[in-house]
């Protein structure tokens, strides 16, 4: 009895790692974009903020999951930078380019389905 709960003690630990891994791919970059969003839509860069647009729908899997963690992300982002002094907006090209980097990524970590 004590080396089956130990048994199960420790898969408890190993599980949620092991269900994680597939399930996840590509919700730190949807975060990254996210984080992204929040920050063109807060600085009025409309340029950053229609190309992570149209990545996201694109390039996201559908779910509530991603779209929750998208959401979510890009509201605190939006908040942070509105509480910062306007100066502290990023360059639009910088945050072009950034998204440009995670939606690379975002491809990379959920590759498209081909269509049957």
């Amino acid at each position: 009895m004590k080396r089956f709960a130990l048994m199960l003690y420790f898969l408890s630990f190993a599980l949620p790692a092991a269900a994680d891994s597939p399930s996840d791919a590509g919700l730190a970059e949807i975060r990254d974009l996210g984080q992204l969003n929040g920050q063109a839509l807060a600085c009025s860069h409309n340029q950053a903020a229609s190309l992570i647009k149209a990545a996201i729908i694109q390039y996201a899997p559908k779910s509530r999951r991603y779209g929750a963690a998208f959401e979510d992300t890009t509201s605190n982002a939006f908040l942070a930078q509105v509480k910062k002094d306007p100066a502290a907006c990023p360059a639009e090209a910088l945050l072009v380019s950034q998204a440009e980097a995670a939606v690379a990524r975002l491809q990379t970590a959920v590759p498209a389905v081909a269509p049957q």
